[in-house]
């Protein structure tokens, strides 16, 4: 272990004996008191020691015996320090790519932030290079978030749309304008491509191959974003398209531009969380009139161009790829249970609930009630091969250690 604290952290005193990390309160935390010898061997944290090499670093200071591993537990046992050779072998593999480690650094250390344990950081990092994320609609909001996905080290993300890229499809960070008139799932692939820090790891054999529109879904898909060019697919997504989805056990989530509102959410955790159809539901059960206006607006063809400009397109992007990749770093972002929503011009992002509909066929509406049954609080949500999800503090100041 090669100890150093969290250099994502700024650190200042507050006064001679207190040493506070970290600026904002979601990770800022104060340590004291510290003593002139500890605070100056604090200095030495900085990754390039490993514990003997500090220990005697330590007595030549005049620190008592014992004092560097109880400062390094004290520390580790706050979340402050990291391990800069942890992260196990995955991570170890991905160091000596020194080209891409460069790449990724700064979100290494962002998940230093999220993480507590020393090395953790390192092991989510590279632990993304296994999952598989397919984008679903190649405009503004679908190229630039699957670009957000394979750029933060995603290792296998793939973009699927028909028909050819249109002037209004460019977007920085997304489909160029050079490729205006090629065929939007090959453009969108080559602007993923060029967002990768490296190539990915070679694909993993398939069982049962890829299909297209046959009502069922690839086998080993992490997650599948689903991002409509038609703002009408996320504002009242189809539940009747996301059947293959909810019966395959695929997380999915929803982010889209309508009429100048954009959208992210919910992200669906089939038979855990409400879906396409609890929201149809729900919406017709407050508005008798919902499904009248649904059909209406699903009859015929939309020629217009839609309203989705550049600054919302990249806002939305943005805020679902980040939803999207705290799920594939296994925690659970509140799209799991609602739709996070802004508009132009004051972009106010804003929440608004969605609860699982009893009569929706997903099940997640029994689940919930066998859970808060069984355990007497919130259900959290659980998929396959991951551990519960358990809620994270944020916005308020850590305790003192």
């Amino acid at each position: 272990m090669h100890p150093m604290v969290k250099p994502a952290l700024r650190r200042g005193w507050r006064d001679l004996n207190t040493v506070q990390f970290g600026m904002t309160p979601a990770h800022a935390m104060v340590l004291g008191p510290v003593d002139t010898a500890t605070g100056s061997f604090l200095t030495l944290l900085d990754g390039t020691r490993g514990l003997p090499l500090l220990r005697d670093e330590g007595r030549r200071m005049g620190l008592p015996d014992g004092h560097v591993d109880a400062l390094v537990d004290r520390l580790a046992g706050s979340g402050l320090l990291d391990d800069a050779t942890g992260g196990g072998p995955a991570a170890d593999a991905l160091r000596k790519k020194r080209t891409t480690w460069d790449r990724l650094r700064p979100d290494l250390a962002s998940l230093t932030l999220s993480t507590s344990g020393p090395g953790d950081g390192a092991r989510r990092l590279a632990a993304r290079r296994s999952p598989r994320v397919q984008v679903r609609g190649a405009g503004r909001v679908g190229v630039v978030l699957a670009s957000l996905l394979a750029g933060a080290g995603v290792g296998e993300v793939e973009v699927r749309d028909g028909g050819c890229v249109e002037p209004w499809d460019v977007a920085p960070g997304g489909l160029s304008a050079e490729s205006v008139g090629e065929r939007r799932d090959e453009a969108a692939r080559r602007a993923v491509r060029a967002a990768m820090p490296d190539r990915p790891p070679r694909a993993r054999a398939r069982g049962g191959g890829r299909t297209r529109g046959t009502g069922t879904e690839e086998p080993g898909m992490s997650l599948v974003v689903l991002t409509p060019r038609d703002g009408l697919g996320v504002h009242a997504p189809d539940p009747a398209a996301a059947e293959p989805l909810i019966a395959s056990g695929t997380p999915h989530l929803y982010a889209g531009v309508v009429e100048g509102t954009g959208v992210v959410g919910p992200l669906v955790l089939p038979g855990d969380t409400g879906c396409a159809g609890c929201l149809d539901r729900g919406r017709a059960d407050r508005d008798p009139a919902w499904p009248r206006m649904v059909a209406q607006w699903r009859s015929g063809r939309q020629r217009q161009v839609q309203a989705c400009d550049l600054s919302l397109a990249a806002s939305v992007a943005g805020l679902a790829a980040g939803h999207a990749l705290a799920f594939l770093d296994g925690e659970l972002p509140s799209s799991a249970a609602a739709r996070w929503e802004t508009s132009v011009p004051r972009f106010n992002w804003h929440a608004r609930p969605l609860w699982p509909h009893p009569d929706c066929s997903c099940g997640a509406a029994d689940r919930g009630k066998e859970d808060h049954t069984s355990t007497g609080t919130e259900p959290h949500a659980t998929m396959a091969g991951q551990q519960p999800y358990a809620a994270r503090p944020s916005g308020t100041w850590r305790a003192h250690v």
